[in-house]
């Protein structure tokens, strides 16, 4: 591209990510717990402003019977809650490090970590796309003109955090405490107004509980039999969303400050008894106030014998518990709306924090294309976060921002990788238990082992429901994207294995320190131009073996006037006039240097081709497209190097960008550079 372009394109860069950081000027310090836990913990905690909404979403299929016992749906999703926090607090003793992946590939091996390296991927991308689906219903709901545009509300917050996450600013982190604890406070206080304003008579029903809600057709009414049973795992499966950001916390241990592991372990105690004592509350709210949230309010919901109709919208749970409990305040009412909105941006940065840095590590263990282990200008590992806002992006388009849908993408992989981890913390005890023959030390090991059985059994029970009572709504879809994943890391690893094997130096090999008995230059020649006379003397410069000029004989005329201007020039390098029936210039030329080659084994052929650098990025599309193909094409012959001759046209020296070297930098400055 011109230097024109790379003005643009560096100009616009600059402006949109910021100036580049030396290595050696910027450090990412290591948290204390009082900011980790609104960087690394907000996604567990902002879970609770969706949980709700997809327990009694699950349990609303069978009308008013099952809402009732959304409650104890409720309390068993913190129960599951606080035994995870307890099997992944012991994992961050045993393994400071933490994160699932590490833990398995040390005690299960490859195969299995690959497999939760896959499922975690694809959390990382269903948790951005998850919190920004939230954050547009939320944004809707404070302003109701832009509820037609919940995608695109969506898209833009996907763009907003990743844009912060390329920049990299250190300020960011301290910045989203504001809107974590504020969401912590606000919640606390809700559920406490609403206690005392429920002991004293006047707690209001929410705005949904004046209506009527009746079971989807075919759902038995009485909650009779396993049509009831699956309906109640169905909304318990729907409510574990609330434990999906416990791994975020666990693999980012290495960003906390020493003892590493034993701060992101109290981090996530504290974290997970806040998660499941305000999802519990909000669940009791919402049953105090008679919260309906229907799959297809059009279909279930009604008033007077009336439905609510197609046009009717539904605010989340959380949005309708505000407006109830702080029915005396508008503005307090909006002002948890807003700040739930923002805790689901910070809970979207877990995912621009965890993804880039897992993927990192997969590219270094050539799981993944090295280039998502490449920090970026700011420092950050900026590929890894436009992989990853690529593919929410495309997921929030077609699932329409509907947060159900995207949930339903989103728990399998979450319990897939805990329970391949706890697996992989049973066989750690066992091995260690097996060299520690008594004491405290032991018992403790045991009761390890014990926690970590308990967590696989856990795990794959939890497993099991989501997949039976969400495979059709979506979990095939996760499911086959860890599969794909899975089988492509596979292939990534194949391929870089046997790339390695190949480069690999064989001390007794002396073929590729061998040098070629001589050197037979070839230079291009399309016309007699300065281009084309700079090849001709940096080839001469070389002092090949062999020097010869080759032009193809597309045109009879153009080839009778390049061989005349050749002549009259007295040029001392011979020119070869190649044949070209078919009009063809690639075809002629390798298969004249081929024939070289062939006749020639044993030499080095270099192959010299003039090339235009032009300095407006639209000039680029009207040169040297041949010439980026024939380049392509001889890269494959053995024994060839092409050697390109640049030409630098005046609109490139009339251009106000050039790269210039200064101390190890490859910069773009103001000043020119000369042909």
């Amino acid at each position: 591209m011109g230097a024109v372009a790379s003005s643009f394109t560096y100009a616009l860069k600059r402006a949109v990510v910021g100036r580049p950081f030396r290595s050696d000027h910027f450090r990412r310090e290591a948290l204390p717990k009082r900011l980790a836990m609104p960087v690394f913990a907000s996604d567990m905690l902002s879970s609770v402003t969706y949980a709700p909404d997809e327990i009694l979403l699950a349990l609303s299929t069978s009308g008013i019977v099952a809402i009732t016992i959304s409650p104890w749906i409720g309390l068993a999703v913190g129960v599951v809650t606080l035994i995870m926090v307890l099997c992944f607090r012991l994992t961050l003793r045993a393994y400071p490090a933490g994160g699932d992946y590490s833990v398995v590939a040390q005690n299960l091996g490859v195969r299995p970590a690959r497999l939760v390296a896959a499922a975690l991927l694809v959390d990382f991308v269903l948790t951005l796309s998850v919190s920004m689906a939230v954050f547009a219903g939320f944004v809707a709901q404070l302003v109701p003109s832009l509820r037609g545009y919940t995608v695109l509300v969506a898209l833009g917050g996907v763009a907003v955090v990743s844009l912060f996450g390329l920049r990299g600013w250190k300020g960011t982190r301290t910045l989203m405490a504001v809107p974590t604890y504020t969401f912590i406070a606000l919640v606390f206080i809700m559920l406490a107004v609403g206690f005392g304003r429920m002991l004293a008579g006047d707690l209001p029903q929410a705005e949904s509980a004046a209506f009527t809600l009746e079971p989807l057709a075919g759902v038995d009414t009485a909650m009779q039999g396993l049509a009831a049973v699956f309906i109640v795992l169905r909304a318990f499966s729907s409510g574990s969303v609330a434990v999906a950001g416990i791994e975020t916390v666990a693999a980012a241990a290495p960003k906390f400050r020493q003892p590493r592991g034993r701060n992101a372990g109290n981090t996530l105690l504290i974290t997970g008894a806040l998660s499941a004592t305000m999802l519990v509350g909000l669940m009791w709210l919402a049953s105090v106030l008679g919260i309906k949230y229907a799959a297809d309010p059009a279909a279930q919901l009604s008033k007077n014998g009336h439905s609510v109709g197609p046009d009717y919208v539904q605010h989340p749970v959380v949005g309708q518990m505000a407006e109830a409990v702080f029915s005396f305040s508008p503005v307090l009412t909006a002002v948890v709306i807003v700040v739930s909105a923002l805790i689901l941006l910070v809970a979207a940065n877990t995912a621009i924090e965890g993804f880039p840095v897992l993927a990192s590590r997969l590219a270094r263990d050539e799981l993944l294309p090295k280039q998502m282990a490449t920090r970026g200008d700011r420092m950050t590992f900026s590929n890894g976060i436009l992989v990853l806002a690529g593919a929410s992006m495309l997921i929030i388009f077609i699932t329409d921002a509907q947060p159900t849908k995207l949930i339903e993408l989103y728990l399998v992989g979450v319990f897939l990788s805990f329970s391949l981890g706890q697996l992989a913390m049973v066989r750690h005890w066992s091995r260690i238990l097996r060299r520690t023959v008594s004491g405290p030390k032991r018992t403790k090991m045991l009761i390890a082992r014990v926690v970590g059985f308990v967590g696989v059994v856990l795990g794959l029970t939890v497993l099991v429901v989501v997949i039976i009572t969400k495979f059709v709504g979506g979990v095939w879809m996760a499911l086959l994207a860890m599969f794909l994943l899975y089988a492509l890391m596979g292939g990534i690893f194949r391929h870089y294995s046997a790339v390695n094997r190949d480069l690999s130096v064989d001390p007794e090999d002396t073929d590729v320190r061998r040098l070629p008995a001589g050197t037979r230059a070839v230079v291009v020649v399309t016309s007699i131009n300065k281009p084309a006379l700079r090849a001709v003397a940096y080839a001469r410069a070389s002092r090949p073996t062999q020097l010869e000029a080759i032009t193809v004989a597309v045109d009879a005329e153009a080839v009778e006037e390049i061989q005349k201007q050749w002549d009259a020039m007295e040029l001392t390098v011979p020119l070869t006039i190649i044949g070209s029936p078919f009009r063809e210039l690639i075809r002629p030329i390798m298969r004249h240097v081929t024939t070289l080659r062939r006749r020639h084994p044993q030499d080095l052929i270099i192959v010299y081709i003039p090339q235009f650098i032009v300095g407006r990025w639209w000039e680029s599309l009207l040169h040297n497209q041949t010439v980026l193909r024939l380049k392509s094409f001889l890269a494959f012959l053995p024994g060839v190097v092409v050697a390109t001759v640049p030409w630098r046209l005046e609109s490139f020296n009339r251009s106000q960008v050039v790269l210039e070297s200064a101390e190890g930098n490859i910069e773009l400055s103001d000043l020119r550079m000369k042909k």
